[in-house]
């Protein structure tokens, strides 16, 4: 279905949730004076720059994610999607709010129970992906095990593993200079995946990279993530990597998410002109199926399928072009024997319009 809140919502718990958090840059005592006034709305986050020297970089973000989901955050620069993403394993603490990893606080941790944290649960990837110029792949594959102190024989088969799984066997002894940034993306990957943490975060980790490589990694990261039942918290201020890679999609604006929801759900129905700038030139057709557009079989007098082309509720719109087109005429939507819908020219085209609402009569 094209609409669902999760893939996972109601079938699992949250592997990770973000709960009201909130992050203001200042002086301790003068963010801590203007928070209510933030909370309330009293003050926005150009009157706390402007009056009172603090940056709002996080403003009230909350969401779920869950198992072996890709939760995309999407922004332009700016809009705290970086700042956010380092509160899951609080590299950045919050000023407020609260951050659940298996439905637990992780905000009173100590530092050993939060370094065992992110060596043993949480990878990151960051678009500099900050390897070592003196060890080799194999090498620095290996760094996260040396420090969680593995021996070196599960070390050893976890890096070859790793290692494989990216496609970089054959590439152990050699040094990041010798690698393209594809490469070298693979390796921080890698990375995460040898400490086998159950969790990955991505800033932004395919963006300098040309648009070929950046698609095949993807398309990868996206096939490990579903395969190795990983769950993916993933930056980036591209909307067409977002839709590519994402189960759903948060948009950040100024600190505050304004919409999260599936690529279908961002596409084709933006809640406020922000978004829909971000969507205006998406296509639907990948996103729109019959069930969204179809109308009453009455529109067309139609009460059997006989003669006509059929479609089920989910038949996509790029094929319902393709039926109407070869027919001339409208296509009957069933569900088993029953025509239970109706789509002519006049649908497809205020679909490819962006107006593909679905007509409010019942189509039953």
């Amino acid at each position: 279905m094209l609409f669902e809140t999760s893939p996972a919502a109601g079938l699992s718990k949250p592997v990770v949730s973000c709960r009201d958090v909130w992050k203001v840059f200042g002086h301790r005592p003068t963010v801590e004076r203007i928070l209510d006034d933030l909370r309330a709305g009293r003050i926005d986050g150009e009157r706390a720059r402007k009056d009172h020297g603090c940056v709002v970089a996080v403003n009230g973000a909350s969401f779920d994610v869950y198992p072996s989901e890709v939760f995309c955050i999407m922004g332009l620069s700016g809009s705290g999607k970086s700042t956010l993403i380092r509160h899951v394993n609080r590299l950045i603490e919050a000023t407020s709010g609260d951050i659940l990893i298996d439905e637990r606080s992780i905000n009173a941790l100590d530092a050993r129970a939060l370094r065992d944290l992110r060596a043993r649960r949480i990878g990151m990837v960051f678009q500099n992906v900050a390897l070592l110029p003196h060890r080799t792949v194999e090498e620095n594959t290996r760094l996260p095990l040396e420090l969680r102190g593995e021996t070196e024989a599960a070390t050893d088969a976890a890096v070859q593993r790793a290692l494989a799984i990216v496609g970089l066997s054959g590439w152990e002894d050699r040094f990041p200079r010798e690698l393209s940034g594809g490469m070298q993306q693979r390796v921080g990957l890698a990375r995460a995946l040898a400490a086998d943490a159950d969790i990955l975060l991505m800033d932004e980790p395919f963006s300098a990279l040309d648009p070929l490589i950046r698609k095949q990694l993807q398309d990868e990261f996206r096939r490990l993530v579903k395969t190795l039942g990983k769950t993916a918290l993933f930056i980036t201020h591209d909307l067409d990597e977002a839709i590519r890679i994402g189960d759903r999609i948060a948009i950040m604006r100024d600190g505050r998410i304004v919409q999260t929801g599936t690529p279908a759900e961002i596409v084709l129905a933006p809640v406020n002109d922000y978004v829909a700038q971000f969507v205006e030139g998406i296509s639907p057709v990948h996103f729109v199926d019959a069930q969204r557009i179809m109308v009453p079989p009455a529109r067309y007098a139609i009460d059997t399928a006989t003669g006509l082309p059929v479609a089920g509720r989910d038949t996509r719109l790029d094929r319902l072009i393709e039926l109407q087109t070869e027919s001339g005429g409208p296509i009957a939507i069933v569900e088993g024997a029953t025509v239970v819908g109706a789509i002519g020219a006049r649908e497809i085209l205020l679909a490819m319009r962006g107006r593909g609402e679905r007509q409010k009569e019942t189509c039953a």
